[in-house]
């Protein structure tokens, strides 16, 4: 079974990781939480933070990519409907 951590225990697991006053061994012991998870929690929680320091269009350049790819999913999507239609409608003539 899966153990579930909320957010303020990740954070606060990431952050000794971040410190580095223990070992990573030494803070899977402590908070019985396996090693890779804690790895990945500290890489997250890193990438999280360059996002804090970042200003509006740091935050609008990430927002304005998410909604092109979301655009280009949709267009990628409608191309292969309109196949499929035209297809469809030929078989029906003949």
């Amino acid at each position: 079974m899966r153990k579930s951590f909320d957010t303020e225990f990740m954070a606060k697991v990431a952050l000794e990781a971040i410190k580095e006053e223990k070992t990573i061994a030494e803070i899977s012991s402590q908070y019985e939480v396996h090693r890779t998870q804690i790895i990945k929690w500290r890489k997250r929680a890193l990438e999280g933070m360059v996002g804090i320091f970042q200003g509006k269009e740091g935050k609008t350049g990430r927002e304005k990519e998410k909604v092109i790819d979301e655009l280009y999913r949709q267009i990628g999507q409608l191309k292969v409907e309109n196949e499929w239609l035209k297809k469809k409608s030929r078989e029906i003539e003949h």
